[in-house]
């Protein structure tokens, strides 16, 4: 919606997963609500999704270290920003916690909808 943000090291997007702007019930909500998380989750290219950007920055993140990259801007992006792209950056986020890196998670579209 906003466009690719301009600092993003890599960028994924998820456009192609099921959309919980079209259910009526989660349309207000956003991907850091429960309901717009379990709607995700039941989805099965979902975990497919994350397992391969698993896969890939498990992969790619310790080479970026051994070459002396301090941070890595990673973006999610999908039409709105408010749905399946926060879900899928704080799904990662989590997992990337757990992997001992540390991480910030931000979420520029729902900063921007609410500043606007």
């Amino acid at each position: 919606k906003f466009g690719v943000p301009a600092e993003a090291d890599l960028v994924f997007d998820c456009r192609f997963l099921p959309n919980p702007n079209f259910v009526p019930s989660l349309k207000p909500l956003t991907g850091n609500h429960a309901p717009v998380v379990r709607y995700m989750k039941r989805q099965p290219d979902t975990e497919v999704f994350l397992g391969k950007l698993r896969s890939f920055l498990s992969y790619v993140l310790p080479r970026y270290v051994k070459e002396g990259k301090s941070y890595l801007t990673v973006g999610v992006g999908c039409t709105g920003g408010r749905h399946r792209s926060v879900m899928i950056a704080n799904a990662l986020g989590q997992w990337l916690e757990r992997q001992g890196y540390p991480v910030k998670v931000r979420h520029r579209d729902l900063r921007q909808e609410q500043a606007g």
